[in-house]
């Protein structure tokens, strides 16, 4: 996704050639699985929430580290701390170490996301009613998920998704531009 690709996504951000292509065809996918007021989470790399209105429009969101940078990021800037595998403890209130770095990163991220996902719907009256649809996907969405309060859904494959609608758009697009010679 690329500028001259067509996605059909209106970014009214203050600078729509710094919306990430990723965010872009969650967004798109999104408004086309629920037809309605979205806050998608991307577990990636970093860990987006961004808001898509009722009419498909990105309006922004949030950006914060992903759980695997800021676990490798405790793990190297901490003497005493190592990397450790990233499951759900059996408690939030680690009996070790690697419990506690477990519980961090798990209950922490899920708290994040609740954060988050409870102050855009404070924020925005659009997004204060129970039609408002929280997806989550990315790699990291089947750990932080069950965590979550706030989340509604999972979608594995969203951004695929996405990536698909905005080809079928663009190739219907190039069919129309034909001659009916070619």
């Amino acid at each position: 996704v690329e500028p001259g690709v067509r996605t059909g996504v209106p970014l009214l951000v203050d600078n729509p050639k710094e919306v990430g292509a990723d965010r872009i065809v969650n967004s798109l996918a999104a408004h086309h699985l629920y037809d309605a007021p979205c806050i998608v989470v991307d577990f990636g790399t970093s860990t987006c929430v961004d808001v898509v209105s009722a009419k498909g429009e990105f309006l922004g969101g949030a950006i914060a580290p992903g759980l695997e940078i800021s676990s490798d990021a405790l793990a190297s800037q901490s003497a005493a701390l190592r990397k450790v595998e990233l499951v759900r403890p059996r408690s939030v209130v680690g009996k070790n170490t690697v419990e506690c770095m477990q519980s961090g990163a798990v209950f922490g991220f899920a708290g994040l996301v609740d954060g988050l996902v409870r102050r855009v719907r404070k924020e925005l009256p659009a997004f204060s009613g129970s039609d408002v649809v929280v997806i989550a996907t990315g790699d990291r969405a089947p750990l932080i998920m069950p965590e979550t309060e706030t989340v509604d859904e999972h979608e594995p494959d969203l951004t695929l998704e996405g990536l698909r609608l905005v080809y079928e758009r663009n190739q219907a697009r190039r069919g129309a531009r034909r001659s009916p010679l070619e």
